[in-house]
């Protein structure tokens, strides 16, 4: 469904608010959105269910679906580099690589790898996953992230990818990343910025951290920095890299809100916050220019309406 993307300006107290209309959403999933991804012509989406209800879906630009890979176990975050896609399957506990084709958006098997092995209960079950390249050497990793920590307290564990052109391996190489101890403040999505070389993950409650995404780094075990300590309504969720900007979910029931901040390398300072109709959002992508957004798109996940909401972005803000 199409309707003319709107932007309206006001402003609360120490705080300048954007107001933004969806031009797409896509067709709605069975059971429940979970996260997504977005190419140059194509949308990732994942229906999140038990095997063999759970889903991914690749919808077109206008946000009709044209493939679904079924038979997916509780499948979750999502990512893509590249010709790349990667899913975290929570029911079995390991991540799924596809296969892109280029000139039709179709995906294909690429192999799985197990996480979080040797972990007890909810400790070996995934959350969300990210795809980072090094600059350096042009290596491909995952990092993933659980929301119970394991017995060190390390809630990520990062793989780097081999891939032979067939099949996608990978091969652990370390466990980092912790939360700040408040009670019930669990690890959700995590993004990576390949340009800056960080990892950021939301700690619900509390903030984004952010690491050196580069496991070699002399200061990848330390924290860098926390983000978006405060003026947040709900839950810190789903977030995502542009160019200049970082980008952070408050999942708020009926209306959601993006913190969007100013980043350059280590320096985060808080710009505005963008507001949209999407519930209770999980999940956030940002894409530049694509058909249709030529300024780029903010993709968020809908609750309510088991979609995902495409909201064009203006040049200057």
């Amino acid at each position: 469904m199409r309707t003319l993307g709107l932007l309206l300006l006001y402003f609360v107290p120490g705080t300048r608010v954007l107001d933004m209309s969806a031009s797409v959403s896509t067709e709605s999933v069975a059971n429940q959105i979970g996260d997504a991804a977005i190419g140059p012509n194509f949308i990732l989406g994942t229906n999140y269910a038990a095997s063999p209800a759970g889903a991914l879906h690749v919808y077109g630009l206008d946000g009709k679906v044209r493939q679904t890979i079924d038979g997916l176990d509780r499948p979750h975050g999502v990512d893509l580099k590249g010709n790349l896609a990667v899913v975290a399957e929570r029911g079995r506990s390991q991540l799924r690589f596809f296969r892109i084709d280029s000139s039709s958006g179709r995906l294909a098997e690429a192999g799985a790898i197990p996480v979080f092995e040797g972990q007890p209960g909810e400790a070996a079950i995934p959350a969300s996953v990210a795809l980072y390249r090094r600059k350096s050497d042009g290596a491909l990793f995952a990092i993933v992230s659980r929301r119970a920590a394991g017995a060190n307290g390390a809630h990520l564990w990062q793989y780097r990818l081999m891939d032979d052109g067939a099949r996608v391996t990978g091969a652990k190489v370390r466990e980092f990343g912790k939360n700040s101890g408040k009670t019930a403040s669990e690890i959700n999505n995590v993004a990576a910025d390949d340009a800056d070389g960080y990892i950021y993950y939301s700690e619900q409650s509390c903030c984004l951290h952010k690491y050196h995404a580069d496991p070699d780094h002399q200061g990848a075990a330390v924290e860098v920095a926390r983000h978006a300590t405060d003026k947040f309504q709900g839950a810190r969720r789903g977030i995502t890299i542009a160019p200049s900007w970082l980008i952070a979910a408050d999942r708020i029931d009926g209306k959601s809100e993006y913190h969007v901040y100013a980043k350059r390398g280590a320096a985060i300072r808080p710009l505005f916050i963008l507001r949209g109709a999407a519930d209770a959002t999980d999940g956030i992508e940002f894409a530049p220019a694509l058909p249709g957004f030529p300024d780029g798109v903010l993709l968020a996940t809908n609750s309510a309406g088991r979609n995902l909401l495409l909201f064009p972005l203006r040049s200057r803000y």
